[in-house]
């Protein structure tokens, strides 16, 4: 089979996917992405054709800055179709077409490929009211902010309706679409490979400052993309704060990038950890900011980790929550929507408000004292994730999905 894979962050969620279907020697899978792409230097992907497609310029500063985004996503789109009509050309016709449909990369690749049945993964689908953007009630949205949101969405709606069929990878995501699309959505996560990552006793992490980490201790551990309010950085750091005064053998190990991913940037390039080392009292000997790690060293985090603190604003589920709930770590997450879905507390896991560090504090306190009492929550976390997301069950319904698009296919040109 000939398979087309486009994203310009290859491979993006598409990682476990991309790697079974190249491994398969009676497929041919290309892969257009952007030169910036992890994938390109992954050994893992060798087995794949990767393309690289550049923007013929930048969006125009000048712009209505409703249309920016926009503009930046028709520039994707335009040269991704010029590549696609250069593979067409040199004989290359993909049976099936997978990509993200967020950046416009999935806008022309029906008018290059009108007979090839294509996949769009729907991400996100923004809204100015009752989920992310309103969420703060100290930063509140704008008239201003009403109009760009919705105009935000226009780019992934001529996508969806372009493509064949849509793929969340969870129900709450699919459920912010418009409800006459959603039938055209299907719900297929990614996938955690729970072989690899796995609970391990005997794991130590050996931090900078030498001192060596090991599951025995109280280790608390906070992970995100960026150090970000959307991750809720701001409100864990006032609760690490309280966790340093009560708990003086308690170590934090925070991962992540002095960086903003999603929502706003401080004035004059601040970040949001030196902001916040300003207005919180912590014990700096024991909270650790370790930027990012190697994957295998981030594995050995999450297994030395005992309580691992989860925190989003209504936005994309992240993969590191169903990672530390596959290591067995009790998960103290915030009780938004995108969370709730995957924990149930008293269940697996803890719940809290989102706003509330000394509710965090609490929790963290409870577990602590009461281990053997927790230990059942992060066994049933790791249950769960072995039995609704393995990268398995991820795999067999990407095949089944693929199978059911390319016969339809294959039966409508007959």
């Amino acid at each position: 089979m000939k398979i087309l894979i486009i994203h310009n962050n290859f491979p993006g969620q598409f990682n476990h996917l991309a790697k079974s279907l190249s491994r398969d020697p009676g497929n041919q899978v290309v892969a257009i992405c952007q030169d910036h792409a992890p994938g390109l230097n992954d050994a893992a992907f060798t087995q794949l054709a990767k393309v690289i497609y550049s923007p013929k310029r930048k969006p125009n500063p000048r712009i209505h800055h409703y249309l920016y985004n926009v503009e930046s996503s028709v520039l994707n789109g335009q040269a991704v179709a010029k590549l696609l009509h250069e593979l067409k050309c040199a004989g290359f016709t993909p049976d099936i077409c997978i990509g993200h449909i967020g950046w416009g990369e999935m806008l022309y690749f029906k008018d290059i490929f009108p007979d090839t049945p294509s996949i769009g993964y729907c991400e996100f689908y923004y809204h100015a009211f009752g989920v992310d953007a309103d969420f703060d009630p100290v930063k509140p949205i704008t008239p201003d902010d009403h109009l760009r949101i919705r105009t935000k969405n226009a780019v992934t709606l001529l996508s969806l309706v372009a493509c064949d069929v849509g793929v969340s990878p969870t129900h709450w995501q699919r459920q912010l679409y418009p409800e006459e699309f959603q039938s055209k959505i299907r719900v297929i996560h990614e996938g955690i490979d729970t072989e690899t990552i796995r609970p391990g006793s005997g794991a130590t992490l050996t931090l900078p400052n030498g001192n060596v980490l090991d599951s025995s201790m109280e280790v608390v551990t906070y992970i995100a993309r960026s150090l970000e309010p959307y991750r809720g950085f701001h409100i864990f750091m006032r609760a690490a704060e309280e966790i340093c005064r009560r708990r003086p053998n308690t170590q934090i190990v925070i991962l992540g990038e002095d960086d903003v991913s999603y929502g706003a940037r401080l004035p004059n390039h601040e970040t949001y950890r030196s902001k916040l080392l300003r207005e919180v009292t912590i014990d700096p000997d024991r909270v650790h900011f370790l930027g990012t790690l190697s994957y295998d060293a981030y594995q050995t985090l999450l297994q030395v980790s005992s309580i691992h603190v989860y925190l989003t604003v209504p936005f994309v589920l992240s993969w590191s929550l169903l990672e530390a709930m596959a290591s067995e770590c009790v998960i103290v997450g915030s009780a938004t929507p995108p969370v709730e879905e995957v924990i149930r507390h008293n269940e697996n896991g803890l719940l809290v408000d989102f706003f509330s560090p000394r509710k965090i504090a609490d929790h963290v306190d409870e577990i602590f004292a009461h281990p053997k009492r927790m230990a059942h929550l992060a066994q049933q976390a790791r249950q769960d994730v072995v039995d609704s997301y393995p990268v398995q069950q991820s795999l067999s319904q990407y095949r089944r999905l693929f199978d059911e698009l390319t016969q339809s296919s294959r039966g409508r040109r007959l």
